[in-house]
């Protein structure tokens, strides 16, 4: 087989799969991907692909697949759409769905001309059975069952039935039907009593601010576990896990059980906060290393403290609720542990199995560190609901907005204990654009779009679950990923991958449940190349998109905000954009400059900044916005009210912008170069700024003030 021309056959098994043959360049070509990157792809997948012989059986097997199944492992539909049966030839079937309630619920099958296929020798029969609209929704069970004619005997089988809601409803504000709210990094806003970085208490008491500003919502980077050994991973794009909370947002402090610290250990926990909280002074770098070294000994010895009865039936009730998955992420910590210091490759092999019996063995020589870290999660649980308490206390007609990451840790928990549901030998990225020539390697495992749904989309609902239980909103990156990735074969280069597509009515499905059940907002981040149906496909599910002022362009002039879509998050900037103080002062150019980022001299950077920048001053001045001079201050405010007169149905500050901060928090394209998602939050002048002062900051109530009046 040619290692470049993929031949019909192979063509034919990467599209059973969902691996794409050929597709559109963001520079508008039509890329064949070559046989050698399909064949990667579908090794993957578990499947051989090098020879004739192997395609032509893996393309008769996946073929059969759906025909040997009486009824799917798992079929997500919304309420009228139908379940798909494979009924052997000569039999009849009946159907009926175990409700979550317990109660029971017969189908009917309706009279039909169904397609057929012979299946070892014998026809069977694709059949329809319609999903009543009044199915309630939820997670339920199809319990089928297949009779001979005459009364022989058949096959019985089980399906999961997840029944979505056709829509989301709008999001909840209070006084009109549009909201505003704050974006923060909140290990970058400190307080008072942090512990050098931001908690989840700064958290609650950020969310109270702002609520008491008028916003509705407080959207906040991801707060997923992360390593619990240093060095800490700064990027919260790749964390450990996606369905656990990072301990490292903690505060000590706060834990009911501090109080009763015997003398000693107070003393020690005392001395443990002064260090950390040492570092909330330094505006240059915030250092997780630092301040976890220290709350982990101080949450040590608080874990120590004997607990009240009610105290230990909350949290004996949290790990029964929790499961084993809550078991494993924490026999993952306690591993870490146990290894630290010992690099990935020369750990043994059997340490990457979770049901290996050297595995077993430590689950029981750890068990009291896998205690502690289960612990931990229900600490970091409980100080997330108070601060989503005090959001709601506040008057947020949404309250806490989670971000919820691409994907994680090729060497992370989930990548470890969910192990089958990602392809091996694959990371996620992106194609080249004409921001990276070569594209980009995330360096994330992708979930395996048929194990998922082997799965019932159980690890996809219960992260979701997880995230919502204590927020208003989620926020999902890059979006189009529940449509379609960008797989990369090891070895490769980004450039040699091709998509692979998922199966998005499920996956969307379930995501629209489990907000609809939460009572919360799905906004989608689509920002960059997505197909216009795509964006059309959300909004008809009732999930928001999401607009950028700079990236909401009419030709070389800024888009009128009357002309943005309405089911949108529409802010000034992102986190990966500057600050707007740093973007009007040029500073993103010198700082592209001085790290060796720009692909064109500095001054052409900079007088393709000015066109921007003059453009946009002109855009502001039409609408009255601005006079013919004006202060740094006034230009943000006029930005925020530009995007306050489009339809978009949430408006998002960025608290940089609030209080006149000039770092970029993440320059792309870097990785040691800049201290990406380790800076704190400052004022103009490099000041460190926290979370006490806002309530009096001249510039954060002048800017929140504006907004709360264009949209009040």
């Amino acid at each position: 087989m040619s290692p470049t021309t993929a031949s019909d056959a192979l063509t034919a098994l990467a599209e059973e799969y969902g691996i794409a043959t050929r597709y559109w360049s963001f520079f508008g070509e039509d890329v064949t991907v070559p046989a050698a990157t399909l064949i990667d792809v579908l090794r993957g997948f578990g499947v051989e692909a090098t020879s004739d012989e192997a395609v032509a059986d893996a393309l008769a097997e996946v073929r059969d697949r759906p025909w040997q199944r009486l009824v799917p492992a798992c079929t997500v539909v919304r309420p009228g759409g139908d379940l798909l049966l494979a009924v052997a030839d000569g039999h009849d079937a009946t159907v009926t769905v175990m409700l979550e309630d317990g109660t029971a619920r017969s189908l009917t099958i309706p009279p039909q001309k169904p397609p057929s296929r012979v299946i070892d020798g014998a026809p069977r029969w694709r059949v329809r059975v319609p999903i009543p609209a009044d199915m309630p929704l939820g997670w339920h069970a199809a319990r089928v069952s297949e009779l001979a004619h005459g009364g022989g005997a058949g096959r019985s089988v089980e399906g999961m039935l997840v029944v979505t809601p056709p829509r989301l409803p709008a999001p909840r504000v209070r006084g009109t039907d549009r909201g505003w709210g704050l974006m923060a990094q909140l290990y970058s806003v400190r307080s008072e009593r942090s512990w050098g970085m931001g908690d989840f208490a700064d958290l609650a008491d950020l969310a109270a601010i702002a609520g008491n500003r008028g916003a509705d919502f407080l959207l906040v980077n991801p707060v997923h576990a992360a390593e619990v050994t240093t060095p800490i991973e700064p990027s919260p794009y790749l964390p450990a896990t996606r369905r656990f909370l990072a301990p490292l947002y903690v505060r000590p402090d706060d834990i009911k059980e501090s109080l009763a610290l015997p003398g000693a250990d107070r003393k020690i926990c005392v001395a443990a906060r002064a260090s950390a909280s040492a570092w909330n002074e330094n505006a240059d770098r915030i250092d997780r290393d630092a301040v976890w070294t220290a709350k982990r000994g101080a949450l040590e010895r608080i874990f120590a403290v004997p607990r009240t009865p009610a105290r230990q039936a909350e949290f004996d009730a949290f790990r029964a609720r929790e499961g084993e998955a809550l078991e494993l992420f924490a026999l993952w910590c306690a591993l870490e542990e146990h290894y630290d210091g010992v690099p990935a490759d020369e750990r043994p092999e059997e340490v990457w199995d979770p049901e290996s019996e050297l595995v077993a063995h430590l689950r029981t020589r750890l068990d009291g560190r896998v205690l502690f870290h289960t612990w931990l999660q229900w600490i970091a649980e409980q100080q997330v609901a108070a601060a989503q308490s005090a959001a709601r206390a506040a008057g947020m007609g949404i309250g806490i907005m989670h971000d919820l990451a691409v994907g994680v840790h090729p060497q992370g928990s989930d990548a470890w204990s969910l192990r089958d549901l990602y392809a091996t030998g694959m990371t996620v990225g992106a194609p080249p654009d004409m921001y990276s020539a070569l594209g980009q390697d995330w360096n994330q495992p992708p979930w395996r779009p048929d194990a998922l749904a082997e799965a019932g989309y159980a690890p996809l609902r219960d992260m979701i679950r997880g995230l919502l239980r204590h927020a208003g909103a989620l926020r999902i990156d890059h979006i189009i990923g529940l449509f379609r990735l960008w797989w990369v074969p090891n070895g490769l280069g980004p450039a040699a991958g091709t998509y692979v597509r998922y199966d998005h009515e499920a996956m969307i499905g379930v995501l629209a449940l489990e907000a609809y059940r939460a009572g919360a907002v799905v906004i989608g981040e689509d920002l960059g190349t997505v197909e216009p149906w795509v964006r059309e496909y959300l909004a008809d599910r009732g999930i928001l998109g999401t607009s950028v002022l700079w990236f909401e362009r009419d030709g070389d002039r800024p888009l009128p905000p009357e002309r943005y879509r309405e089911q949108l998050l529409a802010t000034v900037n992102t986190h990966d954009l500057p600050p707007t103080a740093g973007y009007l002062n040029d500073e993103h150019v010198a700082l592209r400059a001085r790290l060796g980022l720009l692909t064109e001299p500095v001054e052409a950077a900079l007088a393709a900044a000015e066109a921007e920048r003059s453009g946009m001053l002109t855009a502001l001045r039409e609408r009255g916005l601005l006079g013919p001079s004006s202060s740094e201050r006034e230009v943000i405010e006029a930005l925020h009210l530009f995007v306050a007169a489009s339809p978009a149905q949430l408006v998002g500050v960025a608290l940089v912008d609030a209080v006149g901060d000039r770092r970029v928090q993440n320059q792309p394209g870097t990785s040691t170069e800049y201290p990406n998602w380790q800076v704190p939050l400052t004022d103009g002048d490099g000041r460190v700024v926290r979370v006490d002062e806002l309530v009096a900051h001249e510039r954060f109530l002048s800017l929140t003030g504006a907004v709360q009046r264009a949209l009040g």
